[in-house]
């Protein structure tokens, strides 16, 4: 008894609906975190870690350091997995979310992309934030630097 999907009648071809997955990345200075404010609805100006949608045979850390870079101007390096979400938040949201620590390598900060200003804020205040998926993080963050 599994789910139904649709068939092709002329070749039983069942398709599976395939998850969407994004990818970002936490990048932490003391207490501090780095964060991109939103060009785009759903939550136009609220700001989230960089991140965004992993492409079809991409390799998610890949797609996080790339979406880091288009949002950001910098150029970051994969520490570890910090975190799997799941659970879509919107219609147009991913159903897995993956996000890694990652350190700057090197670039000039500069918002680009899905992103119109860049910046590093105090996990102690923080802006308005665009997604519950950054809220979880961020408060994973701070017990993390409170545990050391």
């Amino acid at each position: 008894m599994g789910e139904k999907r649709p068939v092709c009648p002329a070749c039983d071809w069942v398709h599976y609906a395939d998850p969407k997955v994004a990818a970002g990345v936490l990048i932490l200075r003391g207490r501090e975190v780095l964060l991109v404010r939103r060009v785009m609805e759903p939550h136009l100006g609220a700001w989230s870690i960089p991140a965004g949608f992993v492409n079809a045979f991409e390799d998610p850390a890949s797609a996080a350091l790339r979406e880091c870079t288009e949002e950001t101007g910098l150029i970051v390096e994969v520490d570890e997995l910090f975190d799997m979400i799941t659970g879509r938040e919107h219609l147009r949201g991913a159903d897995i979310f993956l996000v890694y620590r990652a350190h700057v390598l090197r670039g000039i900060l500069a918002a680009a992309d899905d992103a119109d200003e860049v910046g590093w804020f105090s996990l102690d205040a923080l802006p308005t934030l665009a997604f519950e998926s950054t809220q979880k993080t961020l408060s994973k963050a701070r017990a993390l630097i409170s545990a050391d």
